[in-house]
């Protein structure tokens, strides 16, 4: 299903995800303040493109357009990307997905009730301490590549209770880490589940699919 993502923050992490977006057939959106930035872009990027402060409603309803699917908040600034996706709930987007670098905003950001977020800086040293605490090559060499995939999923009460070992997942889907309040914590198999954690998986995509139903399910 081909998509409409706007981007706000035309960070290097934000020009990558809209790379990958343009590379899936997406169409996207990307909205930053450097106008000069944006010209630079617009001769290797395809996409629409809006110069402004992507925290404004203005802003946002113009790069919405006739709709769109996602508002992704990747600019590198925390607040910013906070206040962008409130104000995008506003707005209207179905989705607004903010980048947290700072995990002292975690709890911030749970309290206003946003749930999707991206926390590269955690993510990735979680993946790097599991590979050095692996000996299997296969994870060794686990780089996040194309076709592979990290997702959050909170447990509910179907699976609460239940262990790590236990959940129906696909054999090309691995949690690799939960999120509990503030803290956070590698998994095992016989990891007891909570209501309300959060889990954190490395999927294969095309398993995801199958991950999502196992862990939605309920």
């Amino acid at each position: 299903m081909t998509m409409r993502i706007v981007i706000v923050g035309a960070s290097r992490f934000g020009v990558a995800t809209t790379e990958q977006l343009l590379e899936g057939g997406h169409e996207v959106v990307l909205i930053d303040r450097d106008e000069e930035r944006l010209h630079d872009l617009s001769e290797h990027l395809d996409c629409g493109m809006v110069h402004g402060d992507g925290s404004l409603p203005s802003v946002q309803r113009e790069a919405w357009g006739d709709g769109a699917d996602a508002l992704v908040l990747l600019t590198n600034v925390d607040d910013v990307n906070i206040l962008a996706a409130t104000v995008g709930r506003s707005v209207g987007f179905p989705r607004v997905v903010p980048q947290i670098v700072r995990p002292e905003l975690l709890s911030v950001c749970e309290e206003l009730g946003l749930e999707n977020l991206i926390t590269p800086h955690a993510t990735v040293a979680r993946s790097i301490v599991r590979a050095l605490e692996d000996e299997d090559d296969t994870t060794l060499d686990l780089r996040f590549y194309r076709g592979v995939s990290v997702l959050a999923r909170k447990v509910g009460p179907a699976h609460a209770g239940k262990q790590i070992a236990e959940l129906n997942l696909p054999e090309r889907a691995r949690v690799v880490g939960v999120t509990r309040g503030e803290e956070e914590e590698f998994v095992f198999g016989d990891t007891e589940l909570a209501e309300g954690d959060r889990l954190v998986l490395v999927v294969a995509d095309d398993a995801r699919e199958a991950a999502e139903t196992c862990l939605d399910s309920g």
